[in-house]
């Protein structure tokens, strides 16, 4: 007998994935072999995943391994070597949540009107009201079907067969599942397969019980188990083994009797722990208005079809804070990552304007869908999208997406045991060229290791992964891992128009590699004679600053290129943009940046190639101009963006952007280039200080906060501002200083910001007075002056409409106006605009 002493270093103890790889490892041997956590004093059978989980091992407990047997000595040295050098890194910390405090505060609209919002983290954004329903939860207490017991054989027979049955049915959806729903299958399948899971089986299938009273006593054990964990990571796995567990009481006895919990009766929010995308599917997308995650992360596979389907989604809510709301409605909020449970009339109102704003603005973005992406003088930029995912593509193409810019394909790779087989990856891409339709599909072969870790890789952790051993650089050890994925890319390409875009280029050498390979993957097909496009493009990603200065070069090789803003300007600044301390240098309007872009945009063209951007800076409306002005083929970005970014692009001039760009890589400061952008926004409408589309008569509004809310969003409606709530609270922080209620049934609200792009004076005449401060206003005059606007205008407009209000004439014809113009007529006379 044999035995050694170590310390667990996995940040969520042993739970199904480490457990499964110990589990491998210790099958391989004849001894048995058992593992001991000294700390709880619980054993466990170390060739069985579930009796592994039954010992609650948890980061830092000492913990023995006992082996006896006729190959113990053999056995010993690899579990030694496993446990030193390869066990500390079959986990990885939980995807952390941003907390509560760190997030933004909600708009002062909503929150001076509710204190019970639960906060989360946005994954999938949208609005949405609904019952809230739990689901994922199976209660074996309250089973609707209990079956006659039988013969002790025939229930022994019956429970062999439902093993079978449902290993060999989760094998089938294994290996056409892909990504998360593939990791969840193969953790189910493993749980089936597991030693001590068919032992307890048996053990609790005795005389007078039936298979059902078995599998039940068993899914309770397991849950009796894992409860006792001190680990609430190893708490929640008891999921598995439930679900599991049903899985097998269907098989055996049929839908019929063993129904899906997951049948949606009304609007809902659904409120799960963990979710899987096969559960997701289930679910009525008609009657599903929300998702509510206890886990997950933004790149989980049941996250990512929560965003194809449009389902507002949260993640990272805390445990049981809306187990209070279970069955009572709700608004689930994932554009502000919030869950307002307080249903009162004025939050109800808040949410109906809010439902009208984004009704608008879809509806007049919508026209821009089937649109090319163009400027007002006629020229082109094609508009296209980001995805992680074929199940995203339909999606993006519905939303106005012109291609898909950059297919990210490492998420493939990440959250599974293996990495994906030729066959699964041909197949994700033929699907997502089945949604374009005939539209091109740029793919980045796998840019993971250094900030993007898998596990089976077992790529060493670095210091400054941004700069270390990641992408092309690891593709030369990973070969077979980089051929596999050439190879699945041009046999799709038989199908549709893919390119091969590889990232993190540095220098001509990666490039002329990258071509060789290419050229044995093609040589390859060719003898198998496997049909592919041989003409199919070839291009790189612009994010290495050595690249700029070779990019001539580069063009003699390569098909096309795009830019990743993100690297390229922490790289070119020297900045990790992931470090709290030097984010303040991390800023794309940086002159040189924007000096580099241009060079590198310019010999691009000279050389008759094609070069796009998939950055996030592609989104951003107020660099939109920079943008244009530059002269790109292309941007991307997310899908959700792309029409109001045609939209953006339609109203601007190409030549008058070309301008702005030259005077802005003459700037000093990213400061100057800001100013520079506001200034040519204040310029591009010229809209009138007072204009009838920001005059509102005799509207039903009934509080303060909403007088507020429905001008700053009429100011949003008409182009004057990008971000309503922002302004908004800069008009409550003069408010909560004082009120601007005047008295004689006026209020006079106002600020100067940065959030109004076009200065404005809004009114709005009520049906009925409301409270505003200590007096009553049923007339808003409401003063929005860009920060960048000269001097202290707004404060002189303040003083002058105070001192009218003061006269009854004034006052009187404002009220007994007919109409907006002739509000507009009088402001305009008597402030003398």
């Amino acid at each position: 007998m044999r035995s050694f002493t170590f310390s667990c270093e996995l940040p969520n103890g042993v739970h199904a994935r480490p457990a499964g790889h110990v589990e491998t490892l210790c099958n391989q041997y004849l001894s048995n072999i058992e593992w001991q956590n000294e700390r709880t004093g619980l054993s466990g059978n170390a060739k069985s995943v579930l009796s592994l989980i039954g010992t609650d091992t948890l980061l830092g407990d000492t913990c023995m391994i006992t082996i006896d047997g006729e190959d113990e000595e053999t056995a010993l040295e690899a579990l030694q070597s496993f446990i030193t050098n390869e066990f500390p890194h079959c986990d990885s910390p939980l995807e952390k949540t941003q907390a509560n405090e760190e997030q933004q505060p909600l708009p002062r609209n909503l929150s001076n009107l509710t204190k019970s919002a639960i906060r989360a983290t946005s994954v999938s954004s949208g609005v949405g009201r609904g019952v809230v329903v739990k689901v994922g939860a199976i209660n074996f207490d309250q089973l609707p079907y209990l079956p006659e017991i039988r013969a002790l054989e025939e229930e022994k027979s019956e429970l062999k067969s439902g093993l079978a049955q449902l290993s060999k049915t989760i094998e089938v959806q294994a290996n056409t599942s892909v990504d998360t729903e593939s990791e969840v299958l193969a953790a189910h399948l493993s749980i089936l397969k597991d030693e001590s899971f068919a032992q307890q089986l048996n053990t609790n299938l005795v005389e007078g019980r039936s298979c059902a009273q078995a599998v039940v006593a068993t899914a309770k054990h397991y849950a009796e188990q894992l409860q006792k964990s001190s680990s609430q990571y190893l708490r929640e796995r008891e999921l598995d083994i439930r679900d599991v567990c049903f899985q097998l009481l269907q098989t055996i006895y049929g839908d019929e009797h063993y129904t899906s919990q997951l049948a949606l009766t009304e609007p809902s929010i659904c409120m799960a722990e963990d979710l899987t995308p096969s559960q997701f599917l289930e679910l009525d997308k008609a009657l599903l208005k929300g998702l509510v995650l206890t886990h997950g992360g933004s790149t989980s596979h049941t996250v990512i079809l929560a965003r194809s389907f449009g389902i507002p989604t949260v993640v990272g809510m805390k445990d049981g804070v809306l187990e209070a709301s279970i069955g009572q409605e709700v608004y689930l909020d994932a554009n502000l990552g919030a869950i307002v449970t307080d249903l009162k009339e004025p939050v109800v109102r808040y949410y109906e304007q809010e439902n009208r704003i984004i009704s608008t603005v879809r509806e007049r973005q919508a026209a821009f869908k089937d649109t090319q992406g163009m400027t007002h003088d006629g020229k082109k930029l094609e508009v296209a999208a980001n995805i992680a995912h074929s199940v995203e593509a339909k999606s993006a193409f519905e939303s106005g997406a012109e291609a898909i810019g950059l297919f990210r394909t490492e998420m493939l790779y990440m959250d599974r045991k293996s990495a994906p087989k030729e066959d699964e990856l041909y197949n994700i891409f033929c699907q997502a060229l089945d949604a374009a339709s005939g539209r091109a599909i740029i793919v980045r072969t796998i840019d993971i290791g250094g900030d993007k870790p898998v596990d089976y890789l077992n790529i060493p952790k670095e210091n400054n992964p941004f700069l270390g051993y990641r992408a092309v650089r690891i593709y030369e050890e990973f070969i077979d891992l980089f051929k596999t994925q050439l190879r699945a890319i041009l046999r799709a390409s038989a199908h549709g128009p893919l390119k091969i875009m590889i990232p993190m280029i540095s220098s001509m050498e990666e490039i002329l590699w990258v071509k060789d390979i290419l050229a044995e993957v093609r040589q390859e097909l060719r003898k198998e004679q496997v049909p592919f496009d041989e003409k199919i493009p070839l291009g790189i990603m612009m994010e290495v600053p050595s690249v700029a200065f070779i990019i001539d070069q580069c063009c003699e090789e390569v098909d096309f290129f795009s830019i990743g803003s993100n690297d390229l300007t922490q790289y070119l600044m020297a900045v990790d943009r992931d470090n709290a301390k030097v984010t303040k240098h991390y800023n794309s309007l940086n002159p040189a940046f924007l000096r580099t872009l241009d060079h590198v945009v310019n010999e691009v063209h000279r050389h008759g190639k094609w070069i796009g951007l998939c950055g996030e800076l592609g989104a951003k409306g107020s660099v939109l101009p920079l943008l244009v002005g530059l002269g790109l083929d292309e941007i991307s970005m997310s899908a959700p963006s792309i029409a109001a970014t045609k939209e953006r692009i339609s109203k601007l001039d190409s030549r008058e952007c070309r301008q702005l760009l030259n005077k802005a890589m003459q700037c000093r400061t990213p400061l100057e280039v800001e100013h520079l952008l506001a200034q040519f926004r204040l310029a591009q409408t010229e809209a009138p200080l007072i204009s009838e589309d920001c005059i509102k008569l005799d509207l039903d509004l009934r509080s303060k906060e909403e007088v507020i809310k429905t001008l700053a969003d009429n100011l949003f409606l008409t182009g004057r501002c990008r971000y309503p709530n922002k302004l908004a609270d800069d008009l409550w922080a003069r408010e909560d200083v004082f009120s601007t209620g005047l008295g004689f049934g006026f209020a006079i609200p106002h600020t100067k910001s940065e959030h109004i792009e076009q200065s404005a004076v809004s009114v709005c005449r009520l049906a009925k007075p409301i409270q505003w401060g200590d007096e009553e206003a049923q007339f808003v005059i409401m003063l929005t002056l860009n920060k960048h606007a000269a001097g202290d205008q707004h404060m002189k407009i303040f003083s002058k409409l105070a001192r009218k209000i003061m006269h009854a004439e004034f006052r009187d014809a404002l009220f007994n106006a007919q109409s907006s113009s002739e509000i507009e007529q009088k402001l305009m006379t008597e402030l003398e605009l």
